[in-house]
């Protein structure tokens, strides 16, 4: 029997961590792996190390965004063409939210992402990209100012929630239905006040929009304020007019 303190024949000490039965036998030591360059690189690999990366994420996040004026995420397709309407709606909005005084946020991505990142930079507004590391999309577009690229999805999306005062919705796939959606769940939680969230593109949202407000709706399995969280319409200047009522609301309040 051992007393409090005292090292059991089957352990083995690794700074705070204790190892015991066939876990001691491991022969390399923190250090060594660290310095010994030539040994396997798997450790970075390891969830104690991928804590640090995270961690890193945020701080890196945080440190460059902390004194980000007022800002308007805007969410929207990779996919969409240079030459098609959706573009051209996405530059419109940049360049409206640039005229209005926010900062424009995007994935920092192609598509409608560029475009309202062209929009907003071409109006002499900050440009701000936050991109994923993903295995099949390039990297930041070429109208980003300020940009950060991210390992983690939920590291980014804390930066799009945290420095932006509403989001706008553009035609969009799984990226921007994820964003959408998480950006409701919170503005329904109270988890953020204050929030708006525009839909840009009847055709293209009115099917989803018309679901929530008759079927999930009508089986109670939303409330009609909940409803109300989102706003839909085809015209630029409305969606601009929703994020600065709900602005001057929240700096009313505070």
């Amino acid at each position: 029997m051992t007393g409090r303190g005292d090292q059991r024949p089957d352990e083995k000490q690794k700074g705070p961590i204790v190892l015991r039965g066939e876990r001691r036998n491991e022969s390399t030591t923190t250090d060594q792996r660290l310095l010994d360059s030539r040994g396997p690189s798997d450790w970075v690999h390891t969830d104690p190390w991928r804590v640090l990366r995270i961690q890193a994420e945020f701080v890196e996040g945080f440190g460059m965004l902390a004194e980000l004026p007022r800002a308007v995420t805007v969410f929207g397709s990779a996919r969409t063409p240079r030459d098609h309407l959706e573009y051209a709606q996405g530059r419109a909005l940049g360049t409206a939210l640039a005229e209005a005084g926010y900062a424009v946020i995007t994935g920092g991505g192609p598509g409608a992402m560029e475009a309202a990142n062209k929009g907003c930079s071409e109006a002499g507004g900050l440009s701000v990209g936050l991109g994923i590391e993903l295995p099949f999309e390039q990297g930041l577009n070429d109208w980003v100012d300020l940009g950060i690229n991210f390992r983690y999805f939920f590291a980014r999306k804390t930066m799009f929630v945290k420095y932006s005062q509403a989001f706008v919705c553009l035609p969009g796939g799984f990226g921007t239905l994820d964003e959408l959606f998480e950006a409701l769940t919170l503005v329904q939680t109270k988890k953020v006040t204050k929030f708006p969230v525009v839909l840009l593109g009847t055709d293209y949202w009115g099917g989803l929009y018309d679901w929530i407000a008759k079927t999930v709706l009508e089986n109670g399995k939303v409330g009609e304020k909940d409803v109300k969280l989102l706003h839909l319409t085809d015209d630029v200047d409305d969606a601009v007019r929703v994020v600065h009522e709900a602005y001057k609301a929240w700096e009313d309040a505070h």
